[in-house]
């Protein structure tokens, strides 16, 4: 398991993973205070998509990301 290097790339991945198979996707996020560091994983059980950053700035991005799954998640719509 490899993580991904940008943040576009893995919520680009991330939400085609969710699209295509949205039953099956689950996701974890992590925060380790010792590395100062937050992780998330996002998987199908076959893909596994893996982000980890120690930028303050990303946690908007993905505060954003998390509300858009979770909209996408609560539509009736798929």
């Amino acid at each position: 398991m490899t993580y991904l290097k940008s943040w576009e790339e893995f919520e680009k991945a991330a939400e085609r993973l969710y699209l295509h198979e949205p039953a099956k996707v689950r996701y974890t996020m992590k925060y380790v205070h010792s590395k100062n560091s937050l992780f998330l994983k996002m998987t199908n059980d076959v893909v596994c998509l893996q982000f980890k950053t120690e930028i303050s700035q990303d946690v908007r991005k993905i505060d954003k990301f998390i509300n858009n799954l979770m909209r996408h998640m609560a539509s009736k719509e798929h």
